[in-house]
């Protein structure tokens, strides 16, 4: 049996952190899917980028929607829709084996909207709705202005992917607003399925104190986070008011590891994965990562519901200098920061694209 598939059987769900229109075209995903125990994916900008700037596959689509007049964000996002819908469907059976618990994609909303809640709840409506199919996800940052806009997508129905979370207490103004999105939809007689994950970016951390801590406490700050933000999690998912909407028929927001791929070449390429196996989570991988832990993966003890070794690592890095929430704070604003660039490299790339398609023809 191979590791994906142990994982998946021990309750943790292995997403795809990649989408191309070649994957889906070679039927690479169908594959991955069938063969790697892939239940969902996640897509950002710099993939999209990068798909649609190094291949040719999405030429005669940029050429067929540029001659209509679109551009810009309304041509990516007309590309993206194509490709997420695509990939929706092939997940469909999944999401409906599990009655709504697994099986989606994720789109995201410009992140240029990621400190402006009005239209952050805009854009999550119209881009759910033209996409049209259940299992797919929008992504909304959990910044501060974010933290209401997940909260309004939520009361109005649309899935929700919180991203750019961090920190224990990110991660718990993220699920409080998503309990307080259905609490409202419960009062108004509303139907309180509303799906959704609450991603944390792992291996970010690790990369921010690189060669500012002791050599013992290397590639160990993003898991004890990770630890810290479970035991949150899994006390939200004991609690009382939890509970209570449960009887309603609502189903709990999962937490998601993002950005698990092993940055630090001297690591286990499957350094996350190992460390990160935990029930009732999904953890979306890299390409790379995925078929590395397919290859030699292995399964250790499961992460433990009470946080483990998590607060005595973090106590470590405290006496080495290390502000925990100071960071948390910063790692935020700079993945912001980096979701605006890679939104503006995509865009350039469109304009680039178009250019020389209509040059060319």
């Amino acid at each position: 049996m191979k590791a994906t598939q142990t994982l998946h059987e021990a309750g943790q769900s292995i997403w795809l952190d990649n989408i191309t229109r070649a994957l889906l075209n070679s039927g690479g995903l169908k594959r991955y899917i069938d063969e790697l125990s892939v239940t969902g994916l996640t897509s950002n900008p710099t993939i999209f980028d990068h798909a649609i700037k190094n291949s040719h596959d999405y030429d005669d689509a940029i050429r067929e929607k540029s001659a209509a007049n679109k551009a810009g964000e309304a041509l990516f996002f007309e590309l993206a829709l194509e490709d997420l819908t695509r990939a929706a469907d092939l997940f469909r059976p999944t999401y409906d084996k599990t009655h709504g618990v697994d099986g989606f994609v994720s789109l995201e909303v410009s992140p240029k909207l990621a400190y402006d809640t009005a239209s952050t709840v805009a854009a999550a409506k119209d881009l759910h709705a033209r996409g049209n199919r259940p299992n797919l996800f929008i992504k909304i940052p959990g910044t501060r202005e974010g933290v209401p806009a997940i909260e309004e997508a939520i009361f109005a129905g649309v899935p929700v992917n919180v991203t750019l979370l961090f920190s224990r207490e990110q991660y718990l103004a993220a699920a409080q607003a998503y309990i307080r999105g259905i609490e409202r939809r419960v009062t108004a007689g509303l139907d309180p399925y509303v799906p959704s994950v609450a991603s944390v970016f792992v291996s970010r951390w690790d990369v921010a104190v690189t060669g500012k801590v002791p050599e013992n406490l290397t590639d160990r700050l993003g898991i004890a986070i990770g630890k810290r933000i479970y035991k949150s999690y899994r006390e939200l998912l004991a609690s009382d008011k939890w509970l209570r909407l449960l009887n309603y028929g609502a189903r709990s927001q999962r937490l998601l590891w993002a950005s698990t791929g092993t940055k630090n070449p001297k690591a286990s390429d499957i350094l996350y994965v190992k460390a990160l196996a935990a029930p009732h989570t999904v953890n979306t991988m890299p390409e790379n990562t995925l078929k590395a832990f397919a290859d030699h993966g292995e399964i250790g003890s499961m992460m433990p519901h009470n946080g483990g070794d998590a607060e005595m690592v973090l106590a470590e890095f405290g006496n080495a200098k290390i502000d925990i929430d100071e960071l948390a704070e910063k790692l935020q604003r700079d993945g912001a920061a980096d979701f605006v660039k890679s939104w503006d490299d995509l865009l350039a790339c469109m304009i680039e694209k178009t250019a020389t398609l209509k040059k060319a023809s």
